[in-house]
């Protein structure tokens, strides 16, 4: 696999910078730490510009080329963590208790460092590299806060591009998809009040709990017989919470989701059924249901030229037989979305290789495979090189 010399070279710095970050997990928009190093060591590399304070605590670095030229790109790495107990056992686990790169996000932010710090040095492009590292990716919208605040404005691109780990996918094999790759994503909030009594005396209550179970079979019928077969949907309910001991019937229950689509209308089908749903069967019960059904993210889309461009970068780093085109979407969201429905661009996986019984992502048992670091960290270097070859 002709990984870049220069960035074979310092593979075991970028581990040592990958573990350094896993060990000092930060939440979405608390990455101070984080950001703080991403901006020194991009001013250590000779980064001609780092801006800071991009929502928050996002970092733009800006690299030119040899040869100026007109022409610009943006890659992008996240950086949070997640509110999950790490219980890996690693020596370099996280530090911070119920606080957990689960995600790979600090390897993504390594892998992007690598290829600046190659960038930089060598400048074999013309125009301009917008290296980006975005704050908030886990469901706080950092992405779509770097677009609110002028990212393509302040930093005129022509296109931007994202990687992701993906432990499903033999390591270092890519993978790639044109149209429709992650799905827009909404988060479900159910607020069930009832008439609370002694468990030994149900009927003088009006028990939330046995309301909420009658909710969570009758939202599953939405996907089954309400959506197009044809069509994909998931909604899922993954918390349930009342009450505080065994024998009391709790007055309110609280319950969250997830909804997850690809085709808005659909987004709009399962937002209707749910509040219509909840609604009528809190109502038949003689309860009172408060519904709410946030959109979160939109579907990612990969435009098809940015896609043909990402794939042939990826070629050049792991050969032709390694990069497959992904059969499918996945239902997990990205707001990165935000970035390509501003901006045309390719969102492209990157295998993991952790195999089909070891811990996925957003798993307490997960750790990112540093093997991959300057795979990633080259496809980017390549990725740059290709698209802004001197003519």
């Amino acid at each position: 696999m002709p990984i870049i010399n220069r960035i074979a070279a310092f593979a075991d710095e970028m581990t040592a910078w990958r573990r350094d970050f896993h060990q000092h997990p930060e939440l979405g928009f608390e990455e101070v730490r984080t950001s703080g190093i991403v901006a020194e060591k991009l001013r250590s590399f000779g980064v001609d510009e780092v801006i800071t304070g991009i929502a928050r605590t996002g970092v733009v670095g800006v690299i030119r080329g040899r040869i100026e030229s007109p022409h610009a790109i943006g890659l992008r790495a996240d950086m949070d963590a997640l509110p999950i107990e790490e219980r890996t056992g690693l020596p370099h686990a996280s530090r911070h208790p119920g606080k957990m790169h689960a995600c790979g996000h600090d390897g993504h932010t390594t892998m992007l460092l690598g290829a600046a710090r190659y960038l930089a040095e060598t400048r074999n492009f013309a125009g301009t590299v917008y290296v980006i590292f975005q704050p908030a990716e886990e469901g706080l919208g950092g992405g779509r806060e770097m677009v609110k605040e002028g990212l393509f404005e302040r930093f005129p691109m022509e296109r931007v591009f994202g990687l992701h780990n993906w432990p499903g996918l033999p390591e270092g094999v890519f993978g790639w998809r044109v149209g429709p790759t992650m799905a827009a994503a909404a988060q479900i909030d159910i607020t069930l009040t009832g008439k609370g009594s002694h468990g030994a005396q149900p009927h003088l209550g009006n028990d939330p709990v046995v309301i909420a179970c009658q909710i969570v079979s009758a939202l599953q019928t939405i996907v089954a017989r309400r959506v197009d077969p044809v069509r994909a949907g998931v909604l899922t309910i993954g918390h349930i919470a009342g009450g505080d001991t065994y024998n009391v019937i709790p007055e309110v229950v609280r319950m969250k989701g997830t909804a997850r689509w690809f085709d808005d209308k659909v987004g709009d089908q399962l937002e209707s059924e749910t509040i219509r749903l909840v609604s009528g069967i809190a109502e038949s019960f003689g309860a009172k249901a408060e519904v709410a059904f946030r959109r979160t993210y939109p579907a990612t889309v990969n435009e098809q030229e940015s896609t043909e461009l990402a794939r042939k970068a990826a070629e050049a780093v792991a050969g032709p037989a390694n990069v497959r085109e992904m059969p499918d979407p996945t239902m997990g969201a990205e707001d990165f979305s935000f970035m390509l429905n501003a901006k045309a661009g390719s969102y492209i996986m990157l295998g993991a290789g952790r195999g089909p019984n070891s811990p996925g992502v957003h798993n307490p048992g997960y750790d990112f495979n540093d093997a991959i670091l300057p795979i990633g960290a080259s496809y980017w270097a390549s990725l740059a090189e290709q698209i802004l070859a001197p003519t």
